[in-house]
């Protein structure tokens, strides 16, 4: 079954392709988090290589379970305390979005995307719209290697409720990128509007539920 629902984002994906006129692809980060090992090695057998988990103990429990050619992504808010664990087991840090995590990280480990709360929900992370340069600015400092930004928009009533947000990230990103050459990572869209975000610029869609299905209420 996850092969099959894989199969369908894959297509739908290359059909956003087309339809925007994009010469370039997205990468789809399979965000496993809930999800057992035997679900990731179904896709893993599909041709997937990219997975996203949102705990560190999660992803400290899959990666030695798992071939070593996997790309793991972190998508989820980091602890500070966490921070430096994560850059070092993970490829793709998701969710820098302050300050304190700066030192934490580790120079030498993971890339970092900048979460920026686009919306400016009180219930969600992510930096303000005019804390992220500053961000940038810190990482860089560190030689930390930033690349790109990340948002988690307001869920959804219909697909297009996303456009305004992914293009308001885009136009931060373009600007952005006149300092900094090296942010020019979107991630953006999930799987209630990952269609829209292709059209808008997305480099990264992160989609869960659309290829593992419901999400488990265990964890391990």
């Amino acid at each position: 079954m996850v092969a099959e629902r894989l199969a369908a984002v894959r297509r739908q994906v290359e059909e956003a392709i087309r339809k925007s006129g994009r010469s370039d692809s997205p990468r789809i980060v399979a965000v496993s988090k809930t999800h057992p090992v035997e679900a990731i090695a179904e896709a893993y057998a599909a041709g997937h290589r990219i997975f996203g988990e949102n705990r560190l103990q999660e992803l400290e429990s899959k990666v030695p379970a798992l071939p070593g050619d996997i790309e793991w992504h972190m998508v989820g808010a980091l602890q500070s305390r966490k921070a430096r664990a994560a850059s070092q087991l993970a490829a793709v840090l998701h969710g820098v979005d302050r300050l304190k995590l700066v030192q934490r990280l580790d120079p030498t480990g993971a890339v970092v995307l900048v979460q920026v709360n686009i919306a400016r929900e009180q219930q969600k992370a992510g930096a303000a719209v005019d804390a992220v340069a500053p961000l940038v600015e810190a990482l860089v400092d560190a030689t930390v290697n930033v690349v790109g930004l990340m948002e988690i928009p307001p869920l959804p009533d219909v697909e297009e409720d996303s456009r305004r947000w992914f293009s308001e990230l885009r136009d931060l990103r373009d600007l952005l990128a006149r300092d900094w050459p090296t942010v020019r990572e979107l991630s953006m869209g999930m799987t209630d509007d990952y269609v829209v975000a292709i059209e808008e610029g997305a480099t990264i869609i992160r989609v869960g539920r659309a290829i593992f299905g419901a999400r488990s209420t265990k964890l391990p």
